[in-house]
């Protein structure tokens, strides 16, 4: 064996070893809490945390399901779906204006200048100015409250990724369009939409990720329990269960599903989003 291919080798061992050890670190995690999910609360302390159930219970459920779990599940959806959908929407038709017109337009390489300065703003420093525009238009605990600042801080990176996917088609396909006599409505639905889809879904997963596990803008601005979302009312089981550890692994399993299914549902496009963002 030569001396390039035995320090190929070598190297390959170290990044298997390496990757074996990632592996075990991401789902080790998860292990515990589904096993956990599965135990009485007696039966937790009572034996290693890392065993599995000897006596696997659903009770934890029940009790999570039974805790006004609905009402914070249906609230999620709401404003997970309601922030999602108009911000990709309105990302979507600003990355095609500032890639279609700001070669030519002043006002619009403005506007991406402050769509990119809006990257640089983090929720944490914003969040009381948001919250005094919130009491001012009477929102305060309601569902509308988390769902307009959600769109706003989901619209800028939306936008920069967005642009990169629509400034990598060819021009002559937007020239070809506008010959054959499309609008620049027909053009965006027609040529732009097909061929970024993969990065919409990248991007309305990549939001619909972030807003659902939002818990700063839930806690800030709602105040009432039946305002409350997902990762708060997990916050609240902890509260109410006290020690009850088991139960609210359990909330948060529940709470994971959704996820799941939506990376389930939109998986392929997912992949073909990112990896196209990585060969740009």
């Amino acid at each position: 064996m030569s001396t390039r291919a035995a320090a190929g080798w070598r190297f390959n061992v170290l990044g298997g070893a390496a990757g074996w050890l990632w592996l075990v670190i991401g789902v080790v995690p998860i292990y515990w809490i589904v096993i956990t999910s599965l135990k009485s609360r007696s039966t937790y302390y009572a034996q290693n945390p890392l065993a599995p159930p000897t006596d696997p219970t659903l009770e934890n459920y029940r009790s999570v399901i039974e805790s006004d779990f609905a009402r914070y599940f249906l609230n999620s959806v709401v404003v997970t779906a309601g922030a999602v959908v108009p911000a990709v929407a309105v990302s979507f038709m600003a990355a095609y204006a500032v890639v279609r017109g700001s070669a030519g337009s002043r006002f619009l390489r403005s506007v991406n200048v402050l769509f990119l300065m809006g990257l640089a703003i983090p929720l944490q420093a914003t969040i009381i100015p948001v919250y005094l525009i919130i009491i001012r238009l009477h929102l305060y605990d309601t569902l509308l409250a988390i769902i307009l600042p959600s769109i706003a801080f989901a619209v800028p990176l939306s936008v920069l990724v967005l642009a990169n996917f629509i400034r990598d088609v060819p021009r002559e396909l937007f020239e070809s369009m506008r010959m054959d006599g499309a609008t620049e409505w027909g053009t965006l639905w027609h040529l732009a939409f097909p061929l970024t889809r993969p990065a919409l879904v990248t991007v309305s997963i990549y939001n619909g990720l972030t807003i659902w596990n939002g818990f700063l803008l839930p806690l800030i601005l709602t105040q009432s329990p039946e305002q409350r979302t997902m990762p708060l009312a997990l916050w609240t089981f902890q509260g109410e269960y006290g020690v009850n550890v088991p139960a609210v692994l359990a909330s948060v399993v529940l709470a994971t599903l959704p996820i799941l299914a939506l990376y389930a549902l939109g998986r392929r496009q997912l992949l073909s989003g990112l990896t196209l963002g990585l060969g740009k």
